[in-house]
């Protein structure tokens, strides 16, 4: 598929995305919407495709919500029916793949609900993020309530969604809402490092090692080590268990396809 307001690249099982509308800072519209939901399916359902990394061109990760994008002003019903069925952000979390976002410049809104729909947070010294949603009579409606109360706590969490107010990327990393922070230059060889990390990894153990992690605060810890005794019996009987085993007794490196 050809994308009016992205560019993709895949690479030994690294799909990087680029958010590719700089001049309106790569502003979320519907079409965008719509891009990015059909490349996040295409990934879920693609086995080569094994790690996402999505960035921003320009001096903006995205700035959230495009305003003049008329889909704003869509009836109540449509309103949720499409944010709560449809919402692009809940499919990538939900993919059974690691992702990875590279934030570069300001995530504002739901350009910031896309980074924390992520597994990782990289970001630029100069990145900011925020969720300004109570300064337009509203609140964050995809995702950032909930992922930022798990991130930071709740109290953090109130303070950004209630204030609305801006952090730099150093406050991110201090709450816990990024993994790390480096100088502009080493974000995209620092981001594709880390995706080419994960890429060389059995994709089963990383889907099982995802849904234990991000299921385990909604478990108690006895239902919790319930699931991870039993996904980690699952992959003792795949393939690249064996093959796991098989290169460390040979002193080579695995050969993992995710059977």
């Amino acid at each position: 598929m050809n994308y009016e307001t992205l560019v993709v690249a895949a690479q030994n099982g690294v799909v990087e995305i680029t958010l590719n509308r700089p001049e309106q800072l790569n502003a979320i519209n519907a079409k965008a919407r719509e891009e990015l939901m059909h490349l996040f399916l295409a990934a879920r359902d693609d086995a080569s495709q094994r790690v996402l990394l999505i960035t921003g061109a320009g001096r903006a990760f995205s700035a959230g919500a495009d305003l003049k994008d008329g889909s704003v002003t869509e009836p109540p019903i449509e309103s949720v029916e499409s944010r709560w069925w449809g919402d692009f952000r809940a499919t990538l979390a939900t993919l059974g793949k690691p992702s990875i976002a590279a934030v570069n410049g300001m995530a504002l809104g739901g350009g910031f609900e896309l980074a924390l729909a992520c597994d990782f947070r990289l970001a630029a010294e100069e990145a900011s993020f925020a969720v300004p949603e109570i300064n337009l009579g509203s609140i964050p409606a995809g995702g950032a309530t909930q992922r930022l109360a798990r991130l930071a706590g709740l109290g953090r969490a109130l303070e950004l969604v209630l204030f609305g107010e801006r952090i730099d990327a150093a406050e991110a990393f201090r709450i816990g809402v990024v993994n790390r922070v480096v100088p502009a230059g080493e974000l995209l060889p620092t981001a594709r490092a880390w995706a080419n990390k994960l890429a060389a990894k059995a994709p089963l153990a990383l889907k099982y090692g995802k849904e234990a992690v991000t299921k385990s605060t909604d478990l108690s810890i006895e239902d919790g080590i319930r699931l991870e005794s039993f996904l980690g019996g699952l992959l003792r009987t795949t393939e690249d268990r064996r093959e796991g085993i098989a290169a460390i007794l040979e002193k080579r490196k695995p050969v993992f396809h995710g059977k």
